[in-house]
């Protein structure tokens, strides 16, 4: 996506400048994007952008334009000194002002329905918690905000929901002092406070060495959850899943498949390490080595399904006879003709309406076992009882545990 920038009026005279990311719709709830000490850079911009793909309307503003106005730093020694240089003459409660405003001129949108947010990385994490309490956001996100606890009577004045992550290794915002801010915090009934264990500063930018993927991720679930619950938008992610579901294996369809997905989405089937990343690789994974590598017996027999915000995880058989080479699942692996029916979990990520990744993931032995090409005994694996037993309970259970009778009788 490909943002603009525009021009905020300042509340004391003159005005500022904004990158304003819209989703593809034209249209969504809003978010303040509160920048870390080095400007409205790149980084951030990719943030906006990140979030409009989400289904929200983005405007980061230069917070440092009274001091350097349009200024883009990067990492290199050189940028660190002088983002710590701007973060030192940084006036605060002029920067909640230009965030007040920014809330104003986001409102006054015609992209901005509904709500509007505030969200922040590093000094940003600072001025989103400060943002709920004064500026009048809906809700609000802060990333290891650091110094929040010089400015915990404002905690009583906050209203509105506010999640704040923080690393356990951060030296900016050490523990000591989160636990300050957790205990200022009690008056706030919406707030959450989320630590990443062994992990620093910075955890969720890329560019940063203390870039840590599992954390940032989880974070940013935590981040959309409550944006979401607060603000929406709101989609109707099982139908989604549904016809992607159905454009792949009842239609067949790869063109139509690809048009449910983000524009660089990706697949991973976890036991086989098949998929794509990126929409060229993934369109032809889907037209060369999945759609046409099916059988056309499959079927997909739904046993549950959770849905979260952003996310559905199902719970399924998968069911086949092995009667052409399927690449994805049993790459090199000439037909055998058996049947096979196997457990199947598929963790499937949306960003705003459209999907964003699977992960899919099932038993591999257990087909091996099926189509006879893995002797299961003396192993610790089973065929299709596997199939058999998710969908009755009432199977015994532990028969490939040996040692199960000599437990019986005891307490």
């Amino acid at each position: 996506m490909a943002g603009q920038w525009i021009e905020i009026p300042a509340s004391d005279g003159g005005s500022f400048k904004g990158y304003l990311s819209v989703p593809s719709s034209g249209k969504g709830p809003g978010i303040v994007l509160c920048q870390e000490i080095f400007g409205v850079n790149q980084y951030i911009q990719d943030v906006a952008d990140y979030y409009a793909e989400e289904g929200y309307v983005v405007l980061a503003p230069d917070l440092f334009w009274r001091i350097e106005p349009e200024i883009q730093l990067g990492y290199t020694e050189q940028d660190w000194n002088r983002a710590f240089e701007l973060f030192q003459q940084f006036d605060t409660d002029a920067g909640v002002r230009d965030i007040t405003e920014t809330v104003k001129a986001l409102r006054s949108r015609p992209e901005v329905v509904g709500k509007v947010g505030a969200l922040g990385f590093c000094l940003g994490g600072r001025l989103a918690y400060l943002s709920a309490a004064r500026a009048g956001v809906d809700c609000a996100v802060g990333y290891y905000g650091v110094t929040i606890d010089e400015y915990l009577e404002d905690a009583k004045k906050i209203k509105v929901p506010l999640v704040l992550h923080f690393a356990a290794n951060d030296k900016y915002a050490p523990m000591d002092k989160v636990e300050k801010i957790r205990d200022a915090l009690k008056v706030t009934p919406a707030s959450e406070i989320y630590i990443y264990p062994e992990v620093d500063h910075a955890f969720a930018r890329p560019q940063s060495e203390h870039y840590h993927k599992p954390s940032a991720l989880m974070a940013h679930h935590r981040s959309i959850a409550s944006f979401r619950k607060t603000m929406g938008p709101h989609f109707d992610f099982s139908s989604l899943w549904d016809k992607h579901c159905e454009y792949e294996f009842a239609t067949r369809d790869v063109d139509a498949t690809m048009g449910t997905m983000v524009s660089e989405p990706y697949v991973n089937h976890i036991p086989t390490m098949t998929g794509g990343v990126g929409h060229d690789n993934l369109k032809r994974f889907y037209k060369h080595h999945f759609i046409p590598k099916c059988p056309q017996d499959t079927s997909l027999i739904p046993i549950s399904r959770t849905i979260g915000e952003g996310i559905v995880v199902d719970e399924m058989l998968f069911c086949f006879t092995h009667d052409i080479e399927i690449d994805w699942m049993l790459p090199g692996v000439k037909p055998t003709g058996k049947r096979v029916e196997i457990p199947l979990v598929a963790i499937v990520k949306f960003r705003g309406d459209k999907l964003y990744n699977e992960h899919i993931y099932w038993d591999q032995a257990s087909v091996l076992v099926q189509i006879g090409v893995l002797d299961p005994t003396g192993l610790p694996v089973a065929g299709i009882e596997t199939a058999n037993k998710l969908v009755d309970e009432n199977l015994p259970s532990n028969t490939l545990m040996q040692t199960w009778g000599s437990s019986e009788g005891l307490d």
